[in-house]
């Protein structure tokens, strides 16, 4: 048993209630719960306690209670992670373009670390990951993560965000954070039609969504969201790049359900049902014509003489089921739940060629032609978790004590599909031409495919004790054991003083993990590429593979983590709301994808990699520490300005350091950490994120009339270049950058409104680089502040 303490800073909760389109706010204080309170079917849960009805401000834990109403309403963001990503400063998302298939989903984090190191909940319940590992070019390189897009915002009632380490209650991942998102499951209807598109004309956005909520049985209510949105493609390249550089096309066809239904005076049987298709499209690097060094390597002159840009389409089917129970068995809250959810991505690769077959076919005397779509393979991720979870409340212990207890088993499944032969063979034989596979993205070949599975199992225990009127401490501790790693175990401890009406102290400390994805263990990749003149073949090798094992890679391990937290509310009157707390988070044996090996960069294992007919390779390896500190602060405080007017304010800022502290190599790696994490590297994980970001929101309201202003401020950032500074080449310096957004909505009654408005309204832009040095070879890289400029957009809301 590995036992890691790990402290964590109590963050404070962030007073979002005036924050324009989102409106978050704290949940209202309720009661503490008494044993008559908690055997009532209509319990509440907050994310970070397992006490019943307890609500966010009775939690030694800095969460953010954000709901969503306002934001699928009035919001000039259509999707779920563009609009929390300008809503909380500490949430991180990047709109990726010219990074493969990182490009169909925009993957979510926390504080600036991985997407894989925050968990998501849905209604309290372990939500799967993505089956992409994201890899060339992507901010998260090396990491899964969880796509919040194939949820509507329609579909959400609220979104909490525990900014604290919580592997102690949830398990792997919550090294970052938590995040729950609770759907709905009131009563009525509502729609919404939106329109959105950029000032320049293009990536039009196209989004009709619909709820309503039924009653069902006696007492009972199912709430349903269907959804289709059409994003059409955007393109910042300069007229004569022949790049498509911007926003990818994605159609999303999406339908939840979400209800319960009482079995008996004191149970509830529970679920929520969700799937979604998408068909997304992202463009890839071009291809040269007749003259160019592409023909006959990447190109043929009989199919695009002029060049051409490969497209790089994905199926995705996303899938998520709960069904659940919980009743009162004595004095205790019983909850036995079944969750399952899957993803899956199916790559179609057009306006391509297969080089080789091409040449191939020239050589025959033919014109020089392949297919110009291939099917290329893809993968899927599965994740079916059951817990049993108990709670009981205690009046005679100290002021009051919440005991819960549980456990948890789950099954997760890894596959990789190999695509149809013409996306990846060699058909006129190594070195004679041709570029193997088609172009833009070579599919995954018979020796990739893979069909792997894991299990793990875990206890936890977890006591909230109320010692005084003002002391309240909270403990927890979780035992997990997985089949192809091991066991671990992690502790937490926080608590809260409140010193007075206005003020409130809290702080915790906690250890934690994240168990490595089986994306990272098994994901395996091969493509020929040109290496000293010669084509050789380049692998992304699977841990315990035979070129892993070759190359002394040892068997992928945990990452630790140790949390640190402190902070403070205050309330100094009923309309101004202040938070601040300082965090550090260190994370050890932190897994990275290194850079590739060679015959030149490391002579004696180019040899072995030769023997096995491999040019190159990279592997997934825990090689980082990393340190991360920062502060986070809001102040929020609303206004009546008399006469029916009213202003709301809000400011919220993170900032937040990430360094690698350490670079440990395998003993067969020894003495090459330079290759295993260089430079450009290095940043993507210390600054592929801003290290400030703010938020200033006003909300003015008058009569039938609301306006909203929403200032976003992103800080620096310094990113990596291909040629690096060891070659004189300095690296990328973004500078800061503020955004805004403008909105005003009118309501003819309190069931129809409809508002118009602009995201970014003075068409600022990220600071232009050298095309030749950065990710996607265009004069900006994927950045969170957004290359694509200026959009207006426009909504109906209406509530029958």
């Amino acid at each position: 048993m590995v036992f890691q303490r790990r402290k964590l800073t109590v963050a404070c909760m962030s007073l979002l209630a005036s924050l324009p389109y989102a409106q978050p706010s704290l949940a209202q204080t309720t009661a503490t719960p008494t044993k008559e309170a908690t055997t009532g079917l209509d319990s509440v849960t907050i994310i970070g306690s397992r006490r019943v009805n307890a609500s966010a401000t009775d939690t030694p834990v800095p969460i953010d209670f954000i709901p969503l109403s306002k934001s699928s309403e009035q919001g000039g963001q259509f999707d779920l992670a563009q609009t929390l990503q300008y809503i909380s400063p500490s949430f991180n998302s990047t709109r990726q373009t010219g990074a493969d298939g990182a490009d169909l989903i925009d993957s979510a984090s926390l504080r600036g670390l991985g997407s894989d190191q925050t968990l998501v909940l849905v209604n309290g319940k372990r939500r799967h990951t993505t089956a992409l590992v994201n890899l060339f070019g992507a901010r998260n390189r090396g990491n899964t993560g969880t796509d919040l897009n194939a949820i509507p915002v329609l579909a959400i009632d609220n979104v909490q965000v525990l900014r604290d380490g919580a592997a102690a209650q949830y398990g792997s991942d919550a090294i970052a954070g938590v995040m729950n998102i609770s759907l709905k499951k009131s009563k009525g209807c509502e729609a919404i039609l939106g329109y959105s598109q950029y000032s320049v004309g293009d990536g039009k956005n196209v989004l009709p969504s619909a709820y309503c909520g039924f009653g069902i049985g006696e007492n009972g209510v199912l709430g349903i969201t269907a959804e289709y949105s059409d994003r059409g493609r955007s393109n910042r390249a300069e007229p004569d790049n022949p790049r498509i550089i911007g926003d990818t096309q994605s159609k999303n066809s999406t339908l939840y359900l979400n209800g319960e239904l009482p079995t008996t005076s004191t149970g509830k049987l529970y679920f929520t049902v969700g799937a979604q298709n998408r068909d997304a499209s992202s463009a890839a690097f071009a291809r040269g014509g007749v003259g160019s060094d592409d023909i006959p390597t990447r190109n043929s002159a009989a199919m695009y003489p002029g060049g051409f840009v490969p497209f790089i389409n994905a199926d995705i089917s996303d899938r998520y089921a709960i069904v659940g129970h919980r009743w009162q068995v004595g004095d205790w809250t019983t909850d036995l739940s079944q969750t399952y959810g899957s993803n899956e991505m199916r790559y179609r690769i057009s306006n391509t060629i297969n080089a080789s077959i091409a040449n191939q076919d020239l050589i025959n005397g033919g014109a020089g032609r392949s297919a110009s779509l291939f099917q290329a393979g893809g993968f899927s991720f599965s994740q079916a978790t059951t817990n049993l979870d108990f709670s009981k409340f205690f009046d005679g212990f100290f002021q009051g004590a919440n005991v819960a207890f549980g456990a948890e088993f789950r099954r997760e499944n890894y596959q990789i599909f190999a695509g149809e032969a013409g996306s990846y063979i060699d058909a006129d034989g190594v070195g004679f031409g041709g570029n193997a596979g088609s172009q833009g993205f070579p599919g995954f070949q018979p020796n990739d495919a893979t069909n792997r599975n894991r299990d793990s199992t875990a206890i936890y225990a977890d006591v909230e004790t109320d010692l005084t009127q003002q002391l309240k401490l909270q403990t927890a501790v979780r035992a997990e054991n997985y089949s192809d790693f091991g066991s671990t175990t992690t502790g937490k401890l926080a608590a809260s003083f409140k010193a007075s009406e206005q003020l409130l102290f809290r702080g915790s400390a906690s250890t934690g993990f994240r168990a490595p994805s089986l994306q990272q263990v098994y994901f395996s990749s091969t493509f020929t590429d040109f290496i000293s003149g010669q084509p050789q073949d380049v692998v992304l090798a699977p841990n315990g593979g035979t070129i892993a094992n070759a190359a002394g890679i040892p068997k992928l391990k945990e990452e630790n983590s140790r949390n640190y937290t402190l902070g403070f509310t205050l309330t100094p009157s009923k309309t101004l709301s202040m938070t601040a707390d300082l965090y550090q988070i260190e994370i050890t044996d932190r897994i990275g994808l290194s850079g590739r090996f060679d015959a030149n960069n490391f002579p004696s294992l180019g040899a072995t990699l030769a023997a096995l007919g491999v040019g190159q390779a990279q592997f997934f390896v825990n090689s980082i520490d990393t340190k991360t500190k920062g502060l986070d602060l809001t102040v929020s405080n609303k206004t009546d300005l008399g006469g029916g007017s009213k202003l709301s304010t809000f400011f919220a800022v993170n900032l937040s350091q990430t360094e690698v502290v350490n670079v440990h190599a395998p003993a067969s790696l020894k003495g090459y950490e330079s290759v295993l994490l260089s430079e450009r590297e290095r940043l993507f994980i210390e600054q592929g994120g801003p290290r400030t970001k703010a938020t200033l929101g006003f909300d003015y309201s008058q009569g039938q009339w609301e306006t909203n202003l929403k200032i976003i401020h992103f800080g620096s950032q310094t990113l990596g270049t291909f040629s690096g500074t060891e070659n004189g080449v300095p690296n990328a310096f973004y500078e800061p950058k503020t955004s805004a957004d403008l909105a005003f909505t009118y309501s003819f009654d309190k069931n129809t409104k409809i508002t118009f408005g602009g995201n970014n309204i003075f068409n600022v832009k990220p600071t232009k680089q050298d095309p030749n040095e950065t990710d996607n070879g265009f004069i900006y890289d994927s950045v969170q502040f957004g290359l694509n400029g200026a959009s207006y957009f426009a909504k109906f809301y209406k509530r029958f």
